[in-house]
């Protein structure tokens, strides 16, 4: 009897452990597949947040740059295609490279001149607009990250915002010239009696551009503002080569 219920013990015993065991297994497989849904969730829900921090900080640089530029794409269906291609460049650059701290001048003057064409869309072809550039390729600080990104916009969006489109002796006028290591940028408009008051009360052009020249560049720059029989032009100057010798020094 004893040798019959010892043996029923160890049965039972194996039984219950095997039973065990595959319950443990089973449940085990449960958890690994639940752990490995909730990495899935997780890689999703983080690669959103990425591209939603990054729309957001292509956005929050200038939001009232992506009216603008839609306002002219609509305003001018028969320009569509022309348009488009420009304002994906500009879309590319607000949205990638200014998220970088510096581009080269490079692109911050192609990025420029795609934002002055898609500007130059709502604008009668026989309105005078002058824009000339004098860009040496070869100059050093070309291609190097010393510019720091949009700070071309600021003098560009003023000019169109601000103009009197209506008058016969309206106009506007840029120029952007890199040589010697010295990046100019010369923006002239003639503006409306509406516009020439608003800017009286509330101080020529923008003084975020003004702060951020400073916390950036410091001496290196000059921005000069000036009004005369309702013309206002700006001229920002920004020595690349030096502040490039700077950056390179304190490294």
């Amino acid at each position: 009897m004893i040798h019959d219920y010892l043996i029923f013990i160890g049965v039972f015993a194996i039984l219950f452990f095997l039973t065990t065991s595959i319950y443990l297994f089973s449940q085990y497989q449960k958890f690994k597949q639940r752990n490995i849904r909730l990495s899935e969730t997780n890689r999703m829900i983080e690669q959103r947040l990425n591209e939603v921090r990054l729309e957001h900080i292509g956005t929050k640089l200038n939001p009232h740059l992506f009216k603008n530029i839609l306002n002219s794409v609509q305003s001018h269906a028969y320009q569509t295609y022309m348009s488009l291609d420009k304002l994906a460049n500009v879309l590319d650059y607000i949205l990638y490279e200014s998220n970088n701290k510096f581009v080269s001048p490079k692109e911050e003057l192609n990025f420029a001149l795609s934002l002055i064409e898609i500007n130059k869309i709502k604008i009668n072809p026989l309105f005078d607009f002058r824009i000339k550039s004098r860009i040496n390729k070869s100059d050093a600080v070309y291609e190097e990250k010393v510019f720091a990104p949009l700070i071309s916009v600021d003098l560009i969006e003023n000019a169109f915002k601000h103009t009197d489109f209506l008058a016969q002796d309206s106009f506007i006028s840029i120029y952007m010239e890199l040589e010697n290591g010295i990046f100019t940028m010369k923006v002239s408009n003639k503006a409306s009696l509406k516009n020439i008051l608003a800017k009286e009360k509330s101080g020529f052009g923008s003084q975020s551009l003004d702060q951020r020249l400073q916390m950036i560049y410091n001496t290196h720059y000059q921005l000069e503002k000036s009004s005369k029989n309702g013309i206002f032009t700006a001229e920002l100057k920004i020595n690349l080569g030096d502040f490039y010798d700077k950056m390179r020094y304190s490294r």
